[in-house]
């Protein structure tokens, strides 16, 4: 064990790196916590078992065998090789080198090679799925709500899966070199199945020297850009590899359709359908309507539905479902939780330049989602199903709409024509109570 000048700045990169992971994460929660307070603790144990089927499971992906395959073992090389990485900051902190090997004996060889074939797993998917969105251009992925920093943040994170993954079997394969050289500080742990076969033969042509910077080098290149995919999550769609399992969690357990009333509305109806009920009394302490009906912008809307936004993977499952985009409208579910986190995005750099208090901008959730795309929506929950993560983009959009028509009396004409007929005839037919049987008169 030595303790130098490289073990500082480890431990000043790691201690940095989670100094403004700690930061990004307190962003996204104060701004989720701008959304209205909602019940989803009941039931813990049917949710709990919830998560551990579609976020620990994988129960959704199956859907699309060729994606479940491919993510499956990204996902699991992700989790697993983490082991690999606790030993690799261990080393680092205390100046070691493989410190976990004397605790584990001749095992520690099996433990490496499984992870080697883990990472080679991860390095084929990463390539595969980088085709399949390049070149083979399946359609939920060549959409024009995907154009720009979406686009290229897909592409960078498998740039650094792939990178992660080849650094990781190069510099084992070097290591294992050096051991069969008996240099200092490499002790001999048995040669590694994947880079002993992949890496090691070409490598085993250069200088100890050579070997030396060549393992270190990737050594640092491996542990800084995992500390720096750390922070680089806070800006990528990839948040979902934190987020899904909480966003699972607290999902809905009724029906995922079912549209919830404003209680305040529930209320004055009652008063009006009860004849005995006195129309001046109010709940001493509770306001008789709320400030808003529906949403307006993301103070509007729970603090689930904005958890919704942030943990959204784009990857078009509920938009390549949706009636209404199939048949050529506007409307793309994927585009409406993205504008959602457009806007939070938004809000959090507007209140980050204001020192902390957010500044109105004059603008609202309504100027990043129109009414066209709002009012395409068929109502059919076919998103929501479709969804890895239980995702519920319909709630969004009802809420959206609910505003528009109980604030800016901006439904359609002929949805305004339903409710006039409600309102005059007691149905939504242009036809009086008395008409109404007259359909029946020539039969």
């Amino acid at each position: 064990m030595s303790f130098g000048i490289s073990n500082l700045v480890f431990l000043f990169a790691m201690i940095f790196s989670f100094y403004l992971f700690s930061k990004n994460i307190s962003k996204i929660l104060a701004t989720i916590n701008l959304g209205k307070p909602v019940n989803r603790l009941d039931n813990p144990l049917k949710r709990l078992g919830l998560m551990l089927k579609v976020a620990f499971g994988q129960s959704k992906m199956t859907a699309k065998p060729i994606a479940a395959i491919l993510h499956l073992a990204v996902y699991v090389g992700f989790v697993l090789i983490n082991i690999e990485v606790l030993e690799i900051i261990l080393d680092g902190i205390f100046g070691t080198h493989r410190v976990i090997a004397p605790l584990v004996g001749e095992s520690y060889n099996v433990f490496i090679s499984f992870f080697e074939f883990l990472a080679l797993s991860v390095l084929v998917a990463c390539i595969f799925m980088w085709f399949r969105r390049n070149y083979l251009k399946l359609k939920r992925f060549d959409s024009k709500d995907l154009a720009g920093w979406s686009e290229k943040d897909a592409n960078y994170i498998l740039y650094l899966e792939i990178s992660f993954m080849a650094a990781l079997i190069t510099m084992n394969g070097a290591d294992s070199v050096l051991q069969l050289r008996g240099v200092e500080h490499y002790p001999n742990v048995g040669g590694f199945l994947i880079s002993g076969f992949l890496a090691a033969p070409w490598l085993d042509f250069f200088s100890t020297s050579a070997l030396i910077f060549i393992e270190r080098t990737l050594w640092w290149f491996h542990i800084l850009g995992i500390f720096f995919f750390l922070n680089y999550l806070y800006y990528s769609k990839h948040l979902h590899v934190l987020l899904a399992f909480p966003n699972t969690f607290l999902s809905k357990l009724q029906n995922s359709g079912e549209f919830n009333n404003v209680k305040e509305v529930t209320n004055e109806v009652k008063l009006m359908m009860d004849p005995n009920a006195d129309p001046f009394a109010a709940t001493i302490g509770e306001p008789t309507e709320p400030t808003v009906f529906g949403a307006k912008d993301i103070k509007d809307l729970n603090r689930v539905q904005l958890l919704n936004a942030f943990t959204c993977t784009e990857c078009g499952r509920c938009t390549a479902e949706c009636p209404a985009n199939i048949t050529g409208k506007l409307l793309s579910p994927r585009k409406i939780m993205m504008s959602t986190r457009d806007r939070m995005e938004d809000i959090i750099k507007n209140t980050t330049l204001n020192k902390g208090v957010f500044v109105d901008d004059g603008k609202t959730l309504h100027d990043y989602i129109s009414a066209e795309e709002l009012w395409a929506c068929t109502s059919c929950n076919a998103c929501t199903q479709a969804c890895p993560i239980n995702i519920d983009p319909l709630s969004i959009i009802m809420d959206m709409r609910r505003y528009l028509v109980m604030e800016n009396s901006a439904a359609p004409m002929s949805l305004n024509g339903m409710m006039t007929n409600i309102e005059n005839n007691g149905a939504p037919w242009p036809f009086g109570a008395q008409d109404r049987i007259k359909w029946a008169d020539e039969i």
